[in-house]
């Protein structure tokens, strides 16, 4: 059964670019939608995760929870999605104290 995704896609390599539009409409530079079935929501997945190193892509897709969707990333981002009990929050990453500029 098809449903809708929604990809946003930041600093990502154009041939990732060219693969999401074969499959989705890019409505703004960077953010993809469209209705696909699952296993192609899997490979377009598969492919942003694979080839998505300093930039950043999120998948949003309907599922079947509290929230009605699901959260999926890839690549460098300071926002990581967490489950906490069964609902998806984002939480902020803080700089390491490592890289973090001295006062």
């Amino acid at each position: 059964m098809s449903s809708m995704i929604v990809i946003s896609a930041t600093a990502v390599p154009d041939h990732l670019r060219g693969a999401l539009t074969r499959w989705l409409l890019e409505v703004t530079p960077e953010l993809y939608v469209g209705t696909v079935s699952a296993r192609v929501r899997d490979e377009l997945r598969a492919a942003a995760t694979a080839c998505t190193h300093d930039g950043l892509a999120v998948l949003a897709h309907p599922a079947d929870n509290e929230q009605g969707f699901q959260l999926h990333t890839a690549g460098t981002r300071r926002r990581e999605p967490l489950d906490f009990d069964g609902l998806t929050l984002i939480a902020l990453k803080r700089e390491s104290q490592e890289t973090a500029k001295p006062l």
